[in-house]
């Protein structure tokens, strides 16, 4: 009779993966130096997690995670532009959290390594597509049109990227989140002229 396995055992793993990784690099994974640092044997992650890409593949998707907390929350209540900048602003507190720092290092990483990997189908591409889809269908619930919304999306996850990277690299809140506040009162006052008058 076949043994049953452990539902809980991958879910178990990943988080234990994620924590150690909040101060080693993406590049250097492999099953054996991760087998060696959680106690496990190579085995039991190949049995889990399939391949290294597959393995990558799913520590993005757990530090994607925390992206459709926020997107969930906003398309959760009543179309606002005071909601959908309250959103943006949240996410933003988050990210001064060493934890989810740490996982955004992770973020970064991760989008420049499916770059150069052919075998990694699942990177920074795809968050960075799903948080301009929710950025534009945020704006959208608002009135603004869809090609407008789809610009001034874009033009705010590459903003936002911008000051995460300020956040990781140089680890001054204070300087980044004035930054990021400066950033985001550009957005609102651009979005505020796109809202059809009888929206706002």
């Amino acid at each position: 009779m076949a043994r049953r396995t452990d539902p809980n055992r991958k879910p178990e793993l990943l988080a234990q993966i994620l924590e150690h990784l909040r101060d080693q690099p993406l590049s250097a994974v492999t099953f054996r130096t991760l087998a060696d640092a959680l106690g496990v044997s190579p085995f039991t992650l190949v049995y889990h997690f399939g391949t290294r890409a597959e393995l990558i593949a799913d520590i993005i998707r757990a530090v994607g995670q925390r992206q459709q907390q926020v997107i969930d929350a906003e398309l959760a209540v009543d179309p606002s532009l005071d909601a959908h900048i309250a959103a943006i602003r949240e996410s933003w507190r988050g990210f001064l959290d060493p934890a989810t720092r740490a996982l955004l290092r992770l973020e970064f990483e991760a989008a420049l390594l499916q770059v150069t990997d052919p075998e990694l189908t699942v990177g920074g591409r795809d968050v960075h597509e799903r948080w301009v889809e929710w950025g534009a269908e945020a704006l959208e619930r608002l009135g603004v049109p869809h090609d407008d919304a789809i610009i001034e999306s874009r033009a705010l996850v590459d903003q936002l990227y911008g000051v995460q990277f300020d956040l990781v690299v140089t680890g001054d809140e204070e300087a980044a989140t004035a930054a990021c506040d400066v950033m985001i009162d550009g957005y609102r006052a651009r979005v505020e002229a796109l809202i059809p008058a009888t929206v706002a």
